[in-house]
């Protein structure tokens, strides 16, 4: 009987244990078929996912919403929207001046595809557990992708040189040119220099703000100091030995006569110490002329007529017409060497009562006052058209702040003493001369040489403007060749950017 008992009591046990433990295995089954079923959706979803050809949910660029697109759907819908909400241009304040930067100008524009093929390939790594986790965490937080800005970084460079060049108070340095028989000597000016890199930053951040609101970026400056008088250096520019001038024609060449030059530098020096402040210094120059010179050889040391311009100015003004005679009569004659450059400012001089320039119109401030030697843009800028005909490489040359009356936009050279110069380089392999008039309310600049084999296009300035606004314009430049009338290439010249009246 007791054994009996003891039976009876371990089986009731046994029994328990036995249902215990198929609760367990019925509940590992089912979390296996549970787990089972949840990877392989997660690896059909997956799967899916990495062959999808639309973005997923949560996706932005720039603020535009693009999930569920396709990639040219999307390209499409940002470029509608961004073009909706950017500025066309950026306005630019220095004291009292505005300036603007036309965004095209500088080839401005967000890089879409890129950004898209960035959507595109969210949560596409080929990482099964990675992928996984990024395609949540956009889905419960979204992303905003910022596309990448790409722009001209030589155009924005030379746009705000461009301004720096014609802020109210520009840096002067130092500058020389020879008057009647003395040297004069222009002492530098400080001036405010732009702070290119900062700006440049504010102007891209404006640009990539497409919200952006502010109604001017102020443009940062900082003091620009002149260089101290070099005389040495002056000295070796201006010295010349004296030199008859000859040419030959077998070979075709031309030997200039040089008129000797010299000064007294040590007397230069204490002039200079004694008044260290003053405006400018005269310097007596001792000059030895050549028995022959260049004019002495006649039209057979320069035959052709190599490049021709000619532009027309109001005979009324006779003030302004003065002034026109006066820079013309300075460069008539010039002789330019092979290699040689040829600066405006230096030959023309300074812009001097004493000198017999007449007060004329001039734009100052964007406004049309009376200004010493007004008018005499008109000459440089009739000389670089002549001089693109002439093929000659332009060294530096800059656009006036509005289109002038005497040219197209485009085709002026602006000069203004001791900060902006017209130069360029005779890159042909024989001299010229140049040879200017003003006459009749036409002034003339003609450039002769010798023609060679190399001559096979007409060469002159071809324009095209590519955005005109209440507020400004915005030309492009080109050199351009020409036979028999078609036009068989072009080489780029400038962007300028004109401000309207």
């Amino acid at each position: 009987m007791p054994d009996f008992e003891i039976f009876k009591g371990n089986s009731k046990k046994i029994l328990k244990m036995f249902k215990h433990d198929n609760i367990i295995v019925i509940f590992v089954t089912l979390l296996a078929i549970v787990l089972g079923i949840l990877i392989a959706s997660s690896i059909m979803f997956y799967n899916f996912q990495q062959n999808s050809d639309v973005i997923q949910t949560g996706v932005y660029i720039k603020g535009i919403n693009v999930s569920g697109l396709t990639k040219n759907e999307a390209i499409k819908l940002v470029n509608s929207e961004l073009k909706k909400q950017m500025n066309d241009h950026i306005e630019l304040k220095y004291e009292n001046h505005i300036y603007y930067l036309e965004v095209e100008q500088i080839e401005a524009k967000f890089d879409i595809e890129s950004s898209v093929n960035y959507a595109l390939n969210i949560a596409k790594t080929g990482n099964f557990f990675k992928d996984i986790n990024q395609y949540i965490s956009v889905l419960m937080t979204n992303i905003d992708i910022e596309p990448i800005l790409r722009y001209n970084n030589e155009e924005l460079t030379s746009y705000i040189k461009s301004i720096e060049s014609n802020l109210p108070d520009q840096l002067k340095e130092y500058a020389y040119y020879i008057e009647d028989d003395n040297l004069i000597i222009t002492n530098g000016v400080n001036g405010a220099g732009i702070e290119v890199d900062e700006l440049k930053k504010e102007i891209i951040d404006a640009i990539q703000d497409i919200s952006y609101t502010n109604k001017y970026i102020s443009i940062p400056t900082y003091i620009q100091y002149p260089k101290p008088i070099d005389i040495e250096a002056i000295h070796n520019d201006v010295y010349r030995e004296v030199e008859n001038a000859y040419f030959t024609t077998e070979p075709y060449a031309v030997f200039p006569d040089v008129t000797g030059i010299d000064f007294n530098i040590e007397e230069a020096k204490k002039q200079i110490e004694r008044n260290p402040n003053l405006e400018e210094y005269a310097i007596e120059l001792i000059f030895t002329k050549a028995d022959i010179t260049v004019n002495d050889l006649g039209k057979e040391a320069f035959p052709d007529l190599v490049g021709s311009y000619s532009t027309k100015y109001n005979t009324g003004n006779k003030d302004r017409t003065t002034n026109l005679r006066l820079a013309a009569s300075k460069i008539n004659g010039t002789v330019i060497m092979p290699g040689e450059i040829f600066s405006y400012n230096k030959v023309v001089g300074k812009r001097t009562i004493s000198a017999g320039y007449k007060e004329a119109s001039i734009y100052q401030d964007g406004e049309v006052v009376d200004g010493l030697g007004g008018g005499i843009c008109q000459i440089s800028t009739t000389l670089y058209n002549a001089a693109i005909e002439a093929n000659m490489e332009i060294e530096q040359r800059r656009n006036h702040m509005f289109v002038p009356s005497y040219s197209e936009p485009g085709k002026d050279a602006t000069v203004v003493w001791g900060s902006t110069d017209f130069k360029f380089k005779n890159r042909r392999n024989y001299p010229i001369k140049i040879e200017a008039s003003v006459s009749g309310g036409i002034a003339t600049v003609n450039i002769y040489g010798l023609h060679t084999e190399d001559d096979i296009y007409d060469l002159s300035i071809d324009t095209k403007i590519i955005k005109s606004t209440n507020s400004s314009l915005v030309v492009e430049s080109y050199r351009a060749y020409s036979r028999n009338g078609i036009i068989e290439k072009r080489d780029k010249l400038y962007t300028d950017t004109y401000k309207k009246h």
